[in-house]
């Protein structure tokens, strides 16, 4: 495991840093043992930095009980405060003090401000007293480093790096997003401010790991280097000498080991100019058959009329991008509730605009979803939907309630 320092802070981090975000889940719930194993292993691998929040389901309180098995002393702590439920300095305090209860520990190395978007964000916590709140709770010993994660405009970026002594930052940056949010110019200007920086998506939610479209395949190939796509995409992050740490949602004992291995020889500035434009290349044939540019992050949810907004943007763009004839059909069986679940296809959507207000990528998901519906939902869905929610209600698959 390669290390680098967290900006200013002097922290030695993991360039792998522990997203935490997607633990493994058995039954609708955290897979606790599995992911118990896991973090151990990567912990024991070398990776010292493991990152939360608030709002991530179960996240906080299972690595809390991990770390708690003598781990804790080992790995660096980020966690999120969430901005959205802060009213007052009550809410700040209550907040964090639930966050060390839940995570078993008296303090966090390094806190974060979730998902700051806009000054005018920023400026309403201010307004209710996080600068006091923040200052005092360091100088208790509660929190040891004060940064925020952003997925606004790289206008406002320099703004807020600039209105606040922050000591780091995590930014979204991939090789399809080098220009989006704060991007390059933002990673470049935090960097000069002497903040660490912790970079999020880089793998764009799992699209650049996965298998690629058969011309962008070739393109890999033929540099001749034996590399998976995730590979490719992860040493292009860290080439980048002004990024201290990578985050990877590691839940699969094969990434682990996989990120491990990539991680023990990835040096700034180690790529070649022919590898570097190999990635070009690959970048603009995916940009040209992406449709939506949701990273699956899941702040749009829930939706309450139940559509799940990630996955029917996950295999809309499965069918342009990877020419992918069977997305339909995954469409399908995956958001009809015919397996005993609720529906969750596009054309539910009741245009109510929530989902909105809260996607870091700002995307118009109303309209983007009735592009999915008229894709995806053919004159066929709906009757087949009903057939195949008709045929598990015989077979005893569904409830007399849960088929509405």
């Amino acid at each position: 495991m390669l290390y680098r320092e967290m900006g200013k802070t002097g922290d030695q981090v993991s360039i792998l840093g522990y997203g935490c975000m997607r633990f493994p889940r058995a039954d609708r719930r955290i897979d606790e043992k599995r992911t118990e194993a896991q973090i151990i292993t990567a912990i024991e691998q070398g990776v010292n930095y493991f990152d939360t929040a608030y709002v991530y389901p179960g996240s906080e309180v299972t690595l809390g009980k991990i770390l708690s098995k003598g781990y804790r002393d080992k790995v660096l702590i980020a966690t999120k405060m969430p901005l959205f439920m802060i009213h007052s300095a009550k809410d700040m305090e209550a907040t964090l003090d639930t966050q060390l209860k839940r995570l078993q520990t008296d303090h966090i190395d390094y806190y974060l401000m979730h998902s700051i978007n806009s000054m005018a964000g920023w400026q309403r916590i201010k307004e209710l007293g996080v600068e006091e709140f923040l200052l005092k709770a360091k100088e208790a010993g509660k929190i040891n480093r004060i940064g925020f994660s952003y997925h606004g405009e790289k206008h406002q970026f320099k703004n807020i790096v600039d209105d606040y002594p922050w000591e780091f930052c995590q930014i979204q940056y991939n090789y399809m997003d080098e220009q989006n949010q704060a991007g390059k110019e933002g990673l470049s200007y935090a960097a000069s401010k002497g903040l660490g920086i912790s970079i999020m998506e880089p793998l764009r939610g799992g699209l650049l790991a996965r298998k690629m479209p058969e011309e962008v395949q070739k393109v890999l190939e033929e540099h001749g280097k034996e590399r998976t796509p995730a590979e490719w995409a992860l040493r292009w992050v860290w080439n980048h000498p002004e990024v201290s740490l990578l985050l990877s949602g590691m839940n699969e004992e094969s990434q682990i080991e996989e990120n491990i291995r990539i991680a023990d020889s990835c040096y700034p500035g180690s790529m070649t100019e022919e590898e570097l434009e190999t990635i070009q290349q690959a970048k603009e044939i995916l940009t040209k058959k992406v449709q939506v540019k949701c990273t699956g992050c899941g702040y749009c949810l829930p939706c309450p009329a139940g559509v799940n907004i990630p996955v029917c943007f996950g295999y809309y763009n499965d069918k342009y991008i990877y020419n992918d004839s069977s997305a339909r059909t995954f469409y399908m069986g995956m958001l009809s509730g015919a397996d005993g679940g609720k529906p969750s296809y596009a054309s539910l959507c009741l245009n109510c605009g929530k989902c909105e207000k809260h996607c870091p990528q700002h995307l118009p998901i109303r309209r983007h979803l009735k592009d999915v519906s008229k894709e995806m939902e053919k004159l066929y869905f709906k009757p087949a939907v009903g057939l195949l929610r008709g045929y598990y209600y015989l077979r005893g698959g569904l409830g007399k309630k849960s088929n509405k």
